[in-house]
């Protein structure tokens, strides 16, 4: 006999970024923000701790107000949550009864799939092209009958942005779309919301956090961006106090200064560009990154020896391995690394070891 729910007990769960507690790390593996939050958001946090004996409001009406006016969308559109995780959580107990289905491509953020597997759901994976394109025609075979279709935009770990006239080609017919936009700040091109105007726009659900450009990983806040009728639908499955009187006044803080935020970003895409450069010089195979990391791949295939060099270096990036990801990968596995894209210094550091790494498999 067990006490746990057979779902739950076949599951090998979700494993996040290491997060090394000790000091003297480089640490580029989980895509945190290397420069400061606004000064604002302390502020805010500082006013805000007077008001901790009363609860928060449940449905954080001022922070969405802000996030409205600087989306360009109505308050009612807005959906804050205890990271965009908990709005993941949130679609999924409002939208997929056990027994349905969801699916979202792959390789990507495999948190979609636990997330079905707590449910009872089934999940299908939507396979990408070794260019990380879609063959939409074959892929909408399999997404007719979906509850969501999860599209992170831009993609984890390629880093690759798809444009909205592929992303409605892969709305269910009788389901939601959700585009996970936790790094889209990072990209080229800036996100209108003019998709909720569109005839689809009543089944289209953008998800947003501040754990990457607005520098506050620690804090734990997201937000949806939905047509009202389907955020007030979402409304009744959170849990009553989601986000805590602190969080919400750190983001109406944060959201409120564009200007510092774009600023840290433009740093950051800078840097970017020479990371992505200097991998290339080196012989690895990156993609184009649209986010605040790069996805690179190095011929010799030897990615687990490149991360354990770096990591007894204290520089920590992210080994990750895709099963059975395109046909023709080696053992069955589509392997690389994602590095996150560090201050200069850090970014510095990185490359420094990684050619000493490097210098030692040769």
């Amino acid at each position: 006999m067990t006490l746990v729910r057979p779902q739950v007990a076949r599951m090998s769960g979700y494993v996040p970024g290491e997060q090394p507690q000790e000091a003297g790390w480089t640490k580029l593996n989980t895509n945190e923000n290397p420069y400061p939050a606004s000064p604002a958001v302390a502020e805010a946090i500082a006013r805000a701790a007077q008001r901790l004996a009363i609860y928060p409001d449940p449905l954080g009406r001022k922070f969405s107000q802000a996030a409205a006016e600087v989306l360009g969308v109505e308050p009612d559109c807005i959906l804050p949550a205890n990271g965009s995780d908990e709005v993941l959580t949130i679609l999924m107990r409002t939208f997929v009864d056990a027994g349905e289905t969801i699916a979202f491509p792959y390789p990507s953020y495999i948190l979609y799939e636990t997330l079905a597997e707590i449910q009872g759901a089934n999940s299908i994976r939507l396979p990408l092209r070794p260019d990380w394109s879609w063959d939409v025609d074959a892929v909408r075979r399999h997404t007719e009958g979906c509850k969501i279709v999860f599209v992170p935009n831009p993609n984890s770990p390629s880093g690759n942005l798809w444009d909205d006239e592929t992303l409605l080609r892969l709305l269910p017919k009788d389901g939601i779309l959700v585009i996970d936009e936790a790094y889209r700040d990072f990209a080229d091109r800036p996100r209108s919301f003019d998709l909720l105007r569109s005839e689809a726009g009543g089944r289209i659900v953008f998800t947003r956090t501040f754990s990457k450009s607005y520098s506050l990983a620690g804090l734990r806040l997201g937000f949806a961006v939905a047509r009202p009728d389907l955020i007030s639908e979402m409304r009744k499955v959170k849990d009553s106090y989601n986000c805590d009187t602190l969080s919400l006044a750190a983001g109406e803080a944060a959201i409120r200064d564009q200007e510092w935020m774009r600023a840290n970003v433009d740093k950051i895409r800078v840097t970017r560009k020479r990371l992505d450069d200097t991998l290339r010089a080196c012989g690895f195979e990156t993609v184009t990154s649209q986010a605040n990391f790069v996805w690179c791949r190095h011929p010799s295939g030897n990615h687990q020896q490149i991360y354990e060099g770096l990591k007894s270096r204290k520089v920590l990036v992210r080994l990750m391995k895709f099963p059975g990801a395109f046909a023709g990968c080696d053992q069955g596995h589509f392997t690389g690394l994602r590095i996150t894209v560090g201050t200069d210094a850090e970014t510095d550091r990185f490359l420094e070891e990684l050619e000493a790494t490097l210098a030692l498999m040769t």
